[in-house]
Parts: C-alpha cells; sequence; structure tokens
C-alpha cells in the first residue's frame, strides 16, 4: 500500500486568518496543500487565482497542488508555475487537448494531475493512466465544498488501481474519517479534505484522524 497523504483543501479554511491555518497545517505534519482553482464557468463557482497561490507558496514549504476546474486550464499553467505550483491537475472534461495540456506541464517541470467528474466514464482518463502523475477522482459534484461523498465513485478508483499499482490516486469531495477509510480500501492514496479539517478546533486531532480512520 502506498503511503496515505492528507490535501487539505483551503476552500474551507478561514480566509482571514489563512496563514495562520496554514501555519497549523504545518504543525500538524501536513506537507501538501490543495488550491482549488475556479473560473465560474467550467464550475458554477469562482474561487481565488494565481495571487493567492503566490502568497502561500512564498509564506510555507508545503507542496503546491492545483486543481484546475477552469475551462482553458493550459493558457494558465506558465502563471500557476511561477506562482509555486508543485502540481497542477486539469479535468479531462476541458476544451483544451488532454495531450498537449500533459506535455506543457511536464515542459515547465511540474508534476501532471488530470481530474474526472463524477458523470463522466472512466474510459477517458485511461489513455493518461501511464503519463501523468496523478489521477483526481471527483466524489462531488466540483463546485462547492461540503458536499455529501459519492460511493459509487469508488469504481473509478478500483479500476485506475488494478491497471496501475504506483500512480498516485487522490479522491475530493466529502472526506471524513469514514469515507477515507473506503477510499484507501478502493486504492486511494492522497484524501483531499475540507471541513473535515478546517471545521475542527484541532487541526493535529483532526489530520490523524483521517490518516488513522478514527472518529474525528
Amino acid at each position: 500500500m502506498k503511503d496515505i497523504s492528507i490535501c487539505p483543501s483551503i476552500l474551507s479554511a478561514n480566509f482571514a486568518c489563512l496563514i495562520d491555518d496554514v501555519n497549523r497545517l504545518e504543525k500538524a505534519g501536513v506537507s501538501i496543500l490543495h488550491v482549488d482553482v475556479m473560473d465560474g464557468h467550467f464550475v458554477p463557482n469562482i474561487s481565488f487565482g494565481v495571487p493567492i497561490l503566490s502568497s502561500l507558496s512564498n509564506a510555507c514549504d508545503m507542496f503546491m497542488d492545483v486543481h484546475l476546474m477552469i475551462t482553458n486550464p493550459i493558457r494558465y499553467v506558465q502563471s500557476f508555475v511561477d506562482a509555486g505550483a508543485d502540481s497542477i491537475t486539469f479535468h479531462v472534461e476541458c476544451d483544451d487537448d488532454a495531450d498537449d495540456c500533459i506535455r506543457r506541464i511536464h515542459d515547465l517541470n511540474c508534476k501532471c494531475g488530470i481530474a474526472i467528474k463524477p458523470s463522466t466514464d472512466i474510459d477517458s482518463v485511461l489513455p493518461y493512466i501511464n503519463v501523468v502523475d496523478m489521477i483526481l477522482v471527483m466524489t462531488v459534484e466540483p463546485g462547492f465544498g461540503g458536499q455529501s461523498f459519492m460511493p459509487d465513485m469508488l469504481e473509478k478508483v478500483r479500476k485506475i488501481r488494478s491497471l496501475n499499482s504506483e500512480i498516485n490516486i487522490q479522491v475530493d469531495g466529502g472526506i471524513n474519517s469514514k469515507s477515507a477509510n473506503r477510499a484507501v480500501d478502493a486504492g486511494a492514496n492522497w484524501l483531499v479534505a475540507g471541513s473535515a479539517i478546517f471545521g475542527q478546533k484541532d487541526f493535529d486531532t483532526a489530520v490523524k484522524g483521517l490518516k488513522e480512520f478514527n472518529v474525528i
């Protein structure tokens, strides 16, 4: 089994105290920060962009895991890499050619992930299973935090893991101690969590609860 990584999504953070929250995560042993970028077109919400990523990258030493929920990701790849992205994940459903996106991201010496929405057939990402560094399986409809976990999406995780034992598989949406256990059993090893961490007073206990599958 690959090591389990917890990837807190700053979409659920307190933006009035964002750096304080990030510092608390670092003290809790978190090394990956998940940054959701939404354009209001690809998904029905708008979040944040390059300036926030740049500020976070300059303020901490965490791995910046950037999830682009935007229609034309290739247009912005350079800007996000320059701002400190260590990994960029784009959606297979975007308007840009997937091969072009992967090539562009890797040419900039950045890790590349490809994401899939719940309604999209798993076959759409399988051609890239040996060329990307990670596949992100959305376990909620992308766009808003606080949604309920979709357990049937774990079949996609199982399929990917059966075909590639080494690739990182990330799940995002509705992750808590119970769903985390199910996701890991299916083969996921990167768990994006929002309210399950930022909704708790003690980040250290929250992170340990997800990793050890105890009740938070």
